[in-house]
């Protein structure tokens, strides 16, 4: 049987994981903490695995490997210079892995996106030899870009970008156009530099399209240096959990809170999370709950704003909802929410007057209210917040705006102008959750719940480049 290669997407970490068989055997690359949906798939191919596999160790989500190769006897390959508190099968760059008669995997050093980075040819036998069907390249090759190469202190982040190119240069000299690219991040994780450009690719289209295989060492370096943002709080605690050996996770239902007790959570400066679709959130949502939608990254932004540790309640209107969430939030570390509800917001308040609602409003409206014109419902606006990352703002924002990336506003409301604000990001989601920690702070607010390319079609002026 050919070799056959699934995708095992977490696309709200931006993230892959593979399963590679030949039908029998197989192996798992980078698999995510919630391993149930592997050993799922494998039992499905009928393939019993056999090994899993590390690229290295991630700093954007709690590895499954540990876990996975226990429950399956499987052996664990991690990189052999990476101290870690787990027993594992140490493997290093010019090991040969035999998987069985018709698979092979070979071990490449990739340094770059960490010290230790290791990448892994895929070998299929034919009748006289081994034939690379690809390469699974962790953060290293991705489709269009690379693993960024700051997450371990800026001040490696230069010495690991010129690695992350001679890697990538070795991996394309190493391998013939047409092997398969398989990488784990790109996809929207903050892991890679910039996002994927296809969704799925060759190293012969790598060298056509990444710059980090057509442009030279020093110029590359300079590009990917200045194009890093900021990346999520939590991937501190990931890497350092990763090292000792995760836990194994708890999905089961949490317990339930009532109207007042989420009262209470809420009075405790605790977190409660209301899931629900932003547009339900500004109808009607209970009053000091933050709007994080499960329609969007909910666990890296709330991974990214809260003090870890904080005891986190989960609002949703159904039970799976909320179970959903569990799943995104252990994939990061956060392993049991405090408590759980599903149901509408006037089953979460014990007083009508425990519910609230946002205003709403789009582009065009803030252009009126700038000429104005403000329309009848709304209030006209005192300081206009944008809450996009700085890279956002760089690349063009509207005049006159106040700048304070979202991940920075908890720490950050005194800074934000008295007054009306009217707060925008790129398409709502990330300026509701920014409403939603304002008016919990006191402040009126307006929510624009509209795509920033319509600001410019609505008239509002852009600041100057």
């Amino acid at each position: 049987m050919a070799i056959e290669v699934t995708v095992i997407a977490t696309s709200s970490l931006g993230d892959r994981s593979y399963l590679a068989s030949d039908g029998q055997a197989g192996i798992v690359i980078d698999p995510q903490r919630d391993i149930d949906r592997v050993l799922y798939l494998a039992g499905e191919r009928g393939v019993r695995i056999t090994h899993v596999v590390e690229t290295h160790i991630h700093n954007d989500y709690v590895s499954g490997g540990l876990e996975l190769a226990r429950i399956t006897g499987a052996r664990y390959l991690v990189a052999a210079a990476d101290e870690v508190g787990f027993d594992r099968m140490p493997v290093a760059d010019g090991d040969e892995i035999s998987v069985s008669d018709s698979l092979r995997l070979r071990v490449v050093g990739t340094p770059g996106h960490t010290f230790h980075h290791l990448s892994y040819v895929l070998d299929e036998a034919t009748i006289n030899d081994w034939q690379p069907v690809g390469v699974f390249t962790g953060g290293s090759l991705l489709f269009g870009t690379t693993g960024r190469t700051d997450l371990l202190g800026q001040q490696h982040a230069q010495e690991l970008a010129h690695r992350q190119h001679a890697s990538a240069r070795r991996l394309a000299d190493l391998l013939p156009d047409g092997a398969q690219v398989w990488p784990t991040h790109g996809f929207g994780s903050f892991c890679s530099a910039s996002q994927a450009d296809a969704p799925e690719s060759t190293v012969g289209r790598e060298k056509q399209a990444n710059p980090v295989l057509r442009l030279a060492a020093d110029q590359f370096v300079t590009e990917a240096l200045a194009g890093l943002d900021a990346y999520p709080a939590y991937y501190t605690h990931m890497g350092v959990t990763n090292s000792a050996g995760p836990t194994p996770v708890d999905l089961s239902p949490v317990t339930r809170a009532d109207a007042a007790e989420l009262r209470d959570r809420i009075a405790a400066g605790q977190w409660v999370v209301d899931l629900r679709h932003r547009k339900a959130y500004a109808a009607s949502h209970l009053a000091g709950t933050v709007s994080l939608g499960l329609d969007g990254p909910m666990s890296t932004w709330l991974g990214w704003l809260i003090d870890w540790g904080t005891p986190i309640t989960l609002l949703a209107e159904t039970p799976q909802q909320v179970a959903g969430a569990q799943r995104e939030l252990v994939r990061i570390g956060i392993d049991r929410p405090a408590a759980q509800s599903a149901g509408q917001p006037e089953q979460w308040a014990s007083d009508p007057d425990e519910l609230r609602t946002l205003t709403v409003a789009d582009f065009p409206s803030l252009a009126a209210a700038q000429a104005g014109h403000t329309p009848e419902r709304l209030p006209a606006p005192d300081v206009l917040l944008d809450v996009r990352m700085t890279n956002e703002w760089k690349a063009g924002h509207i005049d006159g705006a106040v700048h304070v990336p979202l991940p920075d506003l908890p720490k950050r409301l005194a800074d934000v102008p008295e007054g009306v604000v009217w707060v925008h990001c790129g398409s709502g989601y990330r300026a509701t959750a920014a409403a939603s920690l304002l008016v919990k702070a006191g402040r009126h607010v307006v929510l624009i719940d509209d795509m920033f390319g319509r600001a410019v079609q609505a008239g509002l002026t852009m600041a100057p480049a």
